[in-house]
């Protein structure tokens, strides 16, 4: 088999970076390169055209590659050619990148699609546990990211942007992704030492991030333990009301923060159970997805198994 058909590039725009990887067919990644996007950002062209045309300088490196998969952290069209609303990049919005990309480099096929929902495609093909054709995917992360494959294939909506999680409403009215992404998160934590300072230990005086949650709550510190068993409750009542509107049996969590699966795990199974009936939770899987750090990048990549161009 030829080079041209083993071989995919996975490009996962970031707001601070770029991670391009070459991926075969069984999901290796054979090349790995992560570029700072700050030179993007401060181009007097702005980011879209900054980025089409230094696709140049990343094709020239893979001459090889036919086809390229993006993903992007925001909403697009539903005929995945236009970026609509890119909070992290807004020089992006409205603008038509895969008929820019395919007027410049007119040989190449280019694939969109927002970047949990690629994440999501990646472990769908890619994944190491075989995951079923019906899942409900959730990135925790800076934000919460969602998405539903639905048949082997991305359930987009009636426009395009289906399985916004992190904008649900929750507690207090207020967005999912505000209470339980990164900040809201670390808010928690706040919270949690300033309540319970002689059970916070390792965490007093210190910077507090998502990496010393995980590690102090690997070590059992009280408090760690306790933000997780909060954020478990806050994410189990979203997502209860995920299942109730799709009824899927299997939900796959990806993202950093998922390094603390197994800590928000039994208050998330416990509350997913307690407002779930038998019918729903009789088959519920709940389980970490398996591409790591590399589901950004595998997830661009399997967007080349697509078949419109």
């Amino acid at each position: 088999m030829s080079k041209e058909e083993e071989h995919f590039l996975g490009v996962d725009v970031g707001g601070t970076h770029l991670k391009i990887g070459l991926v075969n067919k069984q999901g290796e990644i054979v090349s790995f390169e992560k570029i700072d996007t700050a030179p993007y950002r401060d181009d007097p062209r702005g980011f879209s055209v900054c980025f089409t045309d230094n696709m140049v300088d990343i094709l020239k490196k893979y001459p090889e590659v036919k086809k390229v998969g993006i993903g992007l952290p925001g909403l697009i069209s539903k005929n995945r050619t236009t970026t609509l609303e890119i909070p992290a990049i807004p020089d992006l919005n409205g603008y038509n990148l895969k008929g820019e990309l395919k007027k410049k480099y007119p040989g190449i096929s280019f694939y969109l699609e927002n970047d949990a929902a690629a994440a999501a495609i990646g472990e769908y093909r890619y994944g190491k546990n075989n995951p079923p054709e019906n899942f409900l995917f959730i990135t925790m992360g800076t934000g919460i990211g969602s998405a539903l494959v639905l048949d082997g294939e991305i359930f987009k909506g009636s426009r395009g942007n289906a399985m916004e999680m992190g904008h649900m409403l929750s507690r207090g009215n207020e967005g999912l992704e505000k209470l339980v992404g990164r900040n809201g998160i670390l808010k928690i934590m706040e919270r949690f030492i300033q309540g319970y300072p002689r059970l916070a230990h390792d965490l007093i005086d210190k910077e507090l991030g998502t990496h010393l949650l995980v590690d102090t709550a690997k070590a059992g510190n009280e408090v760690s333990l306790m933000v997780f068993e909060e954020v478990g409750r806050i994410l189990g009542e979203a997502i209860v009301s995920t299942i109730r509107i799709l009824d899927v049996t299997h939900v796959y969590f990806g993202g950093g923060i998922s390094a603390g699966l197994e800590y928000m795990m039994p208050s998330l199974d416990k509350t997913v159970r307690q407002y779930l009936t038998p019918y729903y939770v009789r088959d519920l899987q709940l389980v970490r997805a398996t591409l790591a750090n590399n589901a950004g990048t595998l997830g661009a990549a399997a967007l080349c198994f697509m078949e419109e161009d």
